[in-house]
């Protein structure tokens, strides 16, 4: 391999380790702050995160007002449960992606 073909190839190395997403990060947001989205931000679905966020404030905002907030914060709970089953399929679609970017 010439000098300039490994010295590609470290560079995309460290592109790759620079940028791709840890299980264990992701399970850490996901178990410490599961119910406001940070382990999805993280992930790169910002979108969905920011429904959990908004169902997570405004579910505790409404709570007090005849338990109405648990119609939200019910349905988080299940949801961010069901994360956690996603979680390594999310991870590995990102970071064969990012395979493929670095790459070309």
């Amino acid at each position: 391999m010439s000098e300039t073909g490994s010295q590609n190839a470290a560079m995309a190395g460290l592109l790759y380790q620079a940028n791709a997403k840890s299980t264990g990060v992701t399970y850490l947001l996901w178990f410490f702050l599961g119910a406001l989205g940070a382990h999805r931000f993280y992930a790169g679905k910002t979108g969905s995160g920011i429904v959990q966020l908004a169902m997570f404030l405004v579910g505790w905002a409404t709570i007090w007002l005849l338990g109405l907030g648990l119609l939200l914060l019910v349905p988080l709970g299940i949801w961010v449960l069901i994360d956690a089953f996603l979680i390594p399929g999310w991870l590995r679609a990102f970071n064969t992606n990012l395979v493929h970017r670095v790459l070309a």
